[in-house]
């Protein structure tokens, strides 16, 4: 078409490094002929790398631009959210050295990508699942969840008798039953109905404890979204607001306060972070943490290297659809979680 400008609009969401690193020859080859780019990204390294200005907006509103050569990470940082957000996260949570293993997987098996992973799972840790893109991770939560068909392997939950018990998951309907709440990386698509109020989306896991026959009680439905709406610093005019009408980062919060509302004691978060502006990402953060210190257990599928490695206690790898290796992540760093990423390839 012979275009003079082109937009590229989170053209890096779903590609792996090499990928980014030839998308970035790309831009670099159609600039040195003459055409203008913009280039939308919530990613700050990418911005530092690849552009030569900065134009920051908040709330649908201007606030600066500024010579990406002359300005940190920490400048964009703070005219994005209007405040100083560090990299990594204030406090980490801590997994007591007896806390009783809540979820033990052995030799799962679901499909190509999927193929004899084993790991277990303590009250109030976080475990990470890295690799790259179409390593498994996802998938590995989703078989987890019973959204896609497992082959073969045992499923272990700790009930509320504190024994640890073999359980059969054939649907979520079955993961909800025992517990485990799934927040997709399409929250848009599963995560919540965007058309719906955020009353409606709160209490959409448990609607049973709020009907009475053919009614609902509405009462009882608004006064515990208005909970979890102040609990978790959700920014909606009202509950009656619709979800559509939200940010990327108050959406993820209210799909986030229909697990709690749910009381499940095991959460996966699959990009928990995608899409959403750095500012609401630190928020998501915080809230993960404080549920881990609050005894939910957590995984988090991420392909953010930095994320994993910052709210994390332990981190599965993936690779090619085996789990790679497990490692602590204080003890880790990114040159060994890519290591076992190729592990398999």
């Amino acid at each position: 078409h012979k275009a003079e400008v082109i937009i590229f609009d989170e053209p890096s969401a779903a590609l792996t490094e090499k990928e980014i690193a030839d998308l970035f020859e790309i831009i670099r080859d159609l600039r040195k002929k003459g055409l203008g780019i913009v280039y939308i990204s919530h990613r700050m390294d990418e911005i530092k790398t690849i552009t030569d200005r900065v134009t920051v907006m908040r709330d649908g509103g201007y606030v600066g631009t500024l010579i990406t050569a002359d300005s940190t990470k920490e400048d964009i940082i703070n005219m994005m959210v209007g405040r100083v957000i560090y990299e990594d996260p204030k406090e980490h949570s801590m997994v007591a050295p007896d806390a009783p293993v809540v979820l033990k997987v052995e030799n799962l098996n679901a499909g190509k990508m999927v193929q004899n992973v084993s790991f277990e799972l303590r009250k109030g840790e976080i475990l990470g699942f890295s690799g790259l893109m179409g390593a498994g991770r996802t998938e590995t939560a989703r078989a987890l969840f019973g959204a896609d068909p497992k082959q073969s392997g045992k499923i272990s939950i700790r009930g509320k008798d504190g024994q640890l018990r073999e359980v059969t998951i054939n649907s979520p309907q079955d993961a909800v039953k025992y517990g485990i709440g799934y927040l997709s990386e399409d929250r848009r698509r599963y995560g919540c109905v965007v058309q719906k109020s955020v009353t409606e989306n709160t209490t959409l896991a448990t609607m049973e404890e709020f009907t009475s026959g053919i009614f609902i009680n509405k009462s009882k439905e608004k006064e515990v979204s208005e909970k979890y709406v102040k609990e978790l610093a959700t920014k909606t005019p009202n509950c009656e607001q619709l979800v559509v009408n939200l940010s990327g980062g108050n959406q993820q919060k209210v799909v986030i306060a229909k697990w709690l509302t749910r009381d499940s004691e095991i959460l996966i978060f699959d990009e928990p972070t995608r899409g959403i502006d750095v500012g609401a990402k630190y928020e998501i953060y915080e809230l993960i943490i404080n549920m881990a210190k609050q005894g939910k257990t957590i995984i988090v599928v991420s392909s953010e290297m930095p994320e994993i490695l910052g709210i994390t206690n332990r981190i599965g790898v993936m690779s090619n659809g085996h789990l790679a290796g497990i490692v602590s992540t204080k003890e880790t760093n990114q040159e060994e979680l890519l290591r076992l990423s190729a592990k398999y390839l």
